[in-house]
């Protein structure tokens, strides 16, 4: 069994993907500072996948202590690396905080890595680094923008960076997974998105307002220029975002990658409005969602929603889920969280 590193393994990502590691037969070892998860997800993954993952609670922004975990775990087969700080709009609102977490972190653990004889990496990263792409469908050749914001551009540095480290370190291969909006949680309802504080994403703050949690939901413009006035994104199911880093992983481990740094989006290839998604959550929940239109938000772009010719026929992967699978997963996580 190939040891594991995946790093923010309790978030919502990250434990999904501990699950389908272990599901496939990895020995997985999770880092994790715990401030945007919680030590209960480590119950959950266990209980689903029938083993308990190593866990060491540690602050990535302290070298030292990365250093120290490398120097006791020289078998570290690859690292999938999810610990970063994710919220547009509180990036916008503190944006040192994202640069120093979301930037030294990423170079800490790659000082490590570049040393090992044969190193492989999974980055999360985001369409957000396309900014506000010219064409739908976003390729994985359309222009870098400008980002719309801190969270964007950490992500747009991050793999330069990588990139950077990959021209000059041959031993060290790395794919950048570009994500669109991943949501839903696992169909045992187990483990899901569980933030801490208000939610910064739309699929938990609807949920929660289903829940009786929120009173009200607010949708950020209804005067975009998309056909029903509100933003377009490409949600898709995290169980399929999951299955994306091991296929990822395995690519890499086999020796399959034909340069060592490359970029696949993961999404469905299918664009959803705003009202879209709630519409998908009434559908499902046969629930009347409360919401009201508020201003448009800051940091926040018109439309994005991936092109997967290349996830699809080079890496070998496609999402396999639709929203309403999606939204009625996240649903029923909703549910069991808050015991309705």
């Amino acid at each position: 069994m190939d040891k594991i590193l995946v790093t923010g393994g309790l978030g919502f990502i990250g434990s999904h993907t501990v699950v389908e590691l272990q599901n496939e037969g990895f020995e997985v070892v999770i880092i994790d500072n715990l401030s945007n998860s919680s030590i209960n997800v480590l119950e959950g993954i266990t209980a689903i996948s029938g083993k308990s993952p190593i866990f060491e609670r540690l602050e990535l922004k302290d070298k030292s202590a990365v250093q120290n975990f490398f120097s006791k775990n020289k078998d570290i087969k690859g690292v999938i690396h999810f610990a970063a700080s994710k919220a547009v709009g509180e990036s916008v609102q503190e944006p040192l905080m994202y640069y120093e977490n979301n930037l030294n972190t990423l170079i800490y653990l790659l000082q490590e890595l570049v040393s090992k004889p044969d190193s492989n990496f999974i980055f999360s990263s985001s369409c957000t680094v396309y900014g506000q792409a010219d064409e739908m469908p976003i390729t994985e050749n359309a222009p870098i923008k400008p980002a719309e914001s801190p969270y964007g551009n950490t992500k747009q540095i991050g793999e330069e960076i990588i990139k950077d480290t990959c021209k000059v370190k041959p031993n060290f291969k790395a794919i950048a997974l570009r994500y669109f909006n991943p949501i839903g949680a696992h169909p045992s309802a187990i483990i899901g998105e569980l933030p801490i504080g208000i939610p910064q994403n739309l699929v938990p703050f609807i949920t929660q307002t289903g829940a009786g949690l929120r009173e009200t939901l607010s949708v950020f413009g209804d005067d975009y220029p998309t056909p029903d006035g509100t933003c377009i994104r490409d949600y898709i199911h995290v169980v399929d975002l999951a299955r994306a880093h091991v296929i990822a992983l395995k690519r890499l481990l086999n020796k399959k990658n034909t340069v060592n740094y490359e970029t696949f989006n993961i999404g469905t290839g299918v664009g959803s409005s705003v009202l879209e998604v709630i519409n998908s959550f009434e559908r499902v929940s046969n629930k009347s969602l409360n919401y009201k239109i508020a201003d448009r938000r800051e940091g926040d772009v018109i439309s994005a929603y991936a092109d997967t010719t290349k996830a699809n026929t080079q890496l070998g992967w496609k999402s396999k889920s639709s929203l309403d699978d999606a939204m009625l997963s996240a649903w029923k996580w909703e549910k069991n969280v808050r015991k309705l």
